[in-house]
C-alpha cells in the first residue's frame, strides 16, 4: 500500500472517531401528566386522610404518589438511556382530550417551553395511543415517546442474554405494531389494493403488518425454545436439596448491590433504574451453614404496560418458583415506599405467585437514613417479625437477614430421621445430594442420619425409605 493510501485511511479513520466523539445525547423535555389532581398544591397527603378517603384514594396506585416523586422517577428513566434533560414540567389533567391528551391551549403553552429548551425529544411519562403520539408529534414538531416506548427503550439497551434479547425484541414489536403509520414513513406511498394473501396488489401497510406478524411468530417460537432449555435447568435444580430465595423489588432499591455483598458476585450495580434485566443466581452458604441459591431478577416499576410483564414472565420464573422472595425496598419516603410496595405486590400477583408464599422485607440503604428516620423505621421493623434493616454498602443487617432467612427455610422444611445399612453406599448418597444432613452418627449396626428436606424431597424420601424414615423427636428439632 503506498504511503498516500495509508494517509488517507489515516485521515478517515481520524474523522470518524471525530464524529463519534463529537456526537451529543439525544435533548428531551419531560412532560408528567397529573391525572390525580387538577393542581399539585391542592393534593393531600395520603396519611392526612380519613381511612375510608385513604381506600378510595389507594385504589389508583399512581395517586400515592406525588406528581414531583412521578416527575423523578421519569427523569430517572430518562437518565438511564443517556439522554440530556433540557427541561421537564407538571401538567395537572381536569379532563383528556381523546386527540392529543392535554387540552389545545396547553399543548400550544408547552410547544414553546419545548422549542425554547431545544429539545428534540418529548417525553410524555404515561402511555399514548398511537393518534395521540402522531398528533403531538404534529403539534410540537418534535419525536414523541410515551412511558412505554421509554421502558422498552431501556430494556433494549440493558438485555445481555438470548433470551432478553428475544423478549425485548418482541415487545419492541408488539408495541410497533399498533404504531405502523407513524413509525414506518415510506406508508405515505402506498397503493390501493386487496387480497389475504398479498401479492401486487396488497398496500404497503398490509405489507408491513404481515411482516411484523411473522417476526413476532418467529421470536415466540424462539422464546419456546429458551423457555425449554430454562425449565430442563429448572428441573435439574429441583434435583437438588438448595432451596431458592430470590431478590424482588421496585427497580433501584439496591437488590444488586444486596446480592454482590451475599455473594461476592460481580453483577452491575448502579444507581440507576433498570441496571439489571437479566436474572443472575449463585450458591451461597448462610452464616447458619446452610445453603441457598439466591436469584438477582429485574426490578418492578409502576405503569408497567401487561405486554411487558408477558415478554419478561420467563425472566421473572425464578420469582414464582422461589422458595422464599426477599422484597427488597427503599422505606426513606414512606408514601413513596407504600405506592412502590403495592406496585411490587400487584405485579407479583400478576405473575401467580400464591399469598401464602413467605416473603421477607428488607429495609435497605440503611446508610442514607438521617438519625431522625433511622428511630422511626427501628420503631416500625420492631412490631413486624419479618422485616430487616440492612445495608447493602456497609454491610449492616446482613446477619440478622442470613438468620431470618434460615428460620423462615427451616419452617419449610420437615425434620425427619434414618438409619441405613453399611452397604446402602447409593441410598446414602442420596441423603446427601436431596436433603441437608444436619448430623450423622456411625455406629457398628450403621448410619443413623438427621435430616432436613425440602417439601418437595419430602415426598420422595418417603417413598423410598418407606417407615425407616421416621420424625425426629421434639428435642431434635
Amino acid at each position: 500500500m503506498s504511503r498516500k493510501s495509508r494517509r488517507r485511511k489515516q485521515s478517515a479513520r481520524n474523522e470518524i472517531r471525530f464524529q463519534v466523539e463529537e456526537q451529543q445525547p439525544t435533548r428531551a423535555f419531560i412532560v408528567h401528566p397529573d391525572f390525580c389532581a387538577p393542581h399539585a398544591s391542592m393534593r393531600p397527603s395520603p396519611a392526612s386522610l380519613p381511612a375510608d378517603e385513604q381506600a378510595a384514594m389507594s385504589t389508583n396506585g399512581s395517586c400515592l404518589r406525588t406528581p414531583e416523586a412521578q416527575l423523578e422517577e421519569a427523569v430517572s428513566l430518562a437518565a438511564a438511556i443517556d439522554l440530556d434533560i433540557r427541561g421537564q414540567a407538571i401538567v395537572p389533567l381536569r379532563r383528556i382530550n381523546p386527540a392529543t391528551l392535554f387540552g389545545g391551549g396547553k399543548v400550544e403553552e408547552m410547544a414553546a417551553d419545548i422549542h425554547a429548551s431545544e429539545a428534540e425529544l418529548v417525553i410524555v411519562n404515561t402511555h399514548l395511543s398511537p393518534g395521540q403520539q402522531r398528533n403531538l408529534e404534529k403539534a410540537w414538531k418534535v419525536k414523541v415517546l410515551d412511558r412505554t416506548g421509554l421502558i422498552l427503550e431501556i430494556f433494549g439497551r440493558r438485555a445481555s442474554t438470548r433470551e432478553g434479547r428475544l423478549q425485548v425484541e418482541l415487545a419492541h414489536l408488539e408495541y410497533q405494531r399498533t404504531r405502523l403509520v407513524r413509525s414506518w414513513t415510506h406508508l405515505e406511498r402506498q397503493r390501493g389494493g386487496a387480497g389475504f394473501m398479498g401479492g401486487p396488489g396488497e398496500t404497503q401497510i398490509e405489507i408491513d403488518r404481515r411482516i411484523l406478524k411473522d417476526r413476532i411468530a418467529r421470536i415466540r417460537r424462539q422464546l419456546e425454545e429458551v423457555k425449554r432449555t430454562r425449565e430442563l435447568h429448572r428441573k435439574t435444580r429441583r434435583k437438588t436439596p438448595w432451596p431458592v430465595v430470590a431478590l424482588a423489588g421496585y427497580t433501584n432499591t439496591g437488590k444488586s448491590t444486596l446480592f454482590n455483598r451475599l455473594t461476592r458476585a460481580e453483577v452491575l450495580a448502579k444507581d440507576q433504574l433498570f441496571a439489571t434485566l437479566d436474572p443472575t443466581m449463585r450458591l451461597i452458604r448462610l452464616s447458619a451453614g446452610r445453603e441457598v441459591v439466591l436469584s438477582d431478577t429485574v426490578g418492578f416499576i409502576s405503569d408497567l404496560p401487561t405486554t411487558l410483564v408477558a415478554a419478561f414472565r420467563a425472566t421473572l420464573e425464578e420469582v414464582v418458583e422461589a422458595d422464599l422472595i426477599l422484597h427488597v425496598r427503599d422505606v426513606r419516603d414512606a408514601v413513596e415506599a407504600e405506592a412502590q410496595a403495592r406496585d411490587v405486590r400487584q405485579v407479583l400477583r400478576e405473575l401467580g405467585v400464591e399469598e401464602d408464599r413467605p416473603i421477607i422485607e428488607v429495609w435497605n440503604k440503611a446508610d442514607l437514613w438521617d438519625e431522625e428516620t433511622r428511630q422511626r423505621l427501628q420503631q416500625r421493623a420492631a412490631v413486624h417479625d419479618d422485616v430487616v434493616i440492612t445495608s447493602a454498602v456497609s454491610g449492616e443487617g446482613l446477619d440478622e437477614l442470613q438468620a431470618l432467612i434460615a428460620e423462615r427455610l427451616a419452617a419449610q422444611s420437615a425434620l425427619r430421621s434414618l438409619t441405613l445399612d453399611h452397604a446402602e453406599g447409593a441410598e446414602l448418597a442420596w441423603c446427601y445430594r436431596h436433603a441437608e444432613v444436619l448430623a450423622r452418627h456411625d455406629t457398628e449396626d450403621g448410619i443413623t442420619l438427621s435430616l432436613r428436606l425440602p417439601p418437595a424431597e419430602l415426598a420422595r424420601a418417603e417413598k423410598r425409605f418407606g417407615a425407616r424414615l421416621t420424625t425426629l423427636p421434639d428435642a431434635a428439632e
